[in-house]
């Protein structure tokens, strides 16, 4: 099957064409910068372009950077405050009139990782980590998807969410070396070990090809591993999201 899948992130939208049944891209990336006000309006508009650039037609898949429940934006995150309780299927949907599945983007990252990547076929409770502008995450169970687990919102000490304190971004403004970055990384890995008990855990995201630099900052004792799924895995998991929908209303 071959899906349009588009990853939409703080700073850009970007699409291509899947094989759902290898996980690899029969297109190029079309990438267009998200639109400064961050606006439902201005996103469903640059959404469209994204679908007529490939001229397709057929269900769409969307990993979308909040938390999505019934398609229906729950927390505006990174975004303009006007998503909250926007409901992004039907948004989406009307402005490139084509069906539209939209699931949280680390449940999209997630999704590639667990079909086509090192999560296949491993069995029991897996969490993975998207470290990017945040830290992301997603959990399975023997393979199915508990969306919207959203482990980089924990408070920790003077911060709201520990995302403030160990994402890639705080690592970048600060300007931090690995080291001192790394561990604080691996004091959030201890924390999502601690409290959900994980038999294996991913890590996603660009950072994630930096593992070699602070992976001997993370001392707990469940495997740890990159996923090594590249920029592309936000759009190989969104098409994958449709994919799994098809097969949950089939059985």
């Amino acid at each position: 099957m071959e899906v349009l899948g588009i990853d939409i992130g703080g700073s850009g939208m970007k699409g291509a064409i899947v094989d759902t049944e290898t996980g690899k891209l029969i297109t190029e990336r079309f990438r267009i910068p998200t639109p400064a006000s961050r606006k439902p309006k201005d996103m469903a508009k640059v959404f469209k372009k994204i679908v007529e650039h490939f001229d397709y037609t057929g269900p769409i898949g969307c990993g979308f950077p909040s938390i999505i429940k019934h398609g229906v934006c729950k927390a505006s995150g990174n975004l303009d405050k006007e998503w909250d309780h926007v409901n992004v299927e039907e948004l989406f949907s009307k402005a490139c009139k084509q069906p539209v599945t939209v699931i949280n983007d680390a449940d999209a990252a997630g999704y590639a990782a667990m079909t086509y990547g090192i999560g296949k076929d491993q069995p029991g409770f897996v969490i993975m980590i998207t470290i990017g502008t945040g830290l992301g995450s997603s959990a399975f169970f023997n393979g199915e998807l508990i969306p919207n687990f959203e482990m980089g919102q924990i408070p920790y000490k003077k911060y709201k969410k520990i995302e403030h304190w160990a994402a890639n971004s705080v690592r970048e403004r600060d300007n931090l070396s690995f080291k001192k970055w790394g561990k604080r990384f691996g004091k959030f890995i201890e924390l999502v070990d601690i409290l959900v008990c994980p038999d294996f855990i991913i890590l996603g995201g660009g950072t994630s090809d930096d593992f070699d630099q602070f992976k001997d900052y993370i001392k707990v004792e469940t495997p740890v591993v990159p996923a090594h799924l590249g920029n592309h895995a936000g759009i190989i998991g969104a098409a994958c999201a449709v994919t799994h929908q098809i097969h949950s209303v089939v059985n």
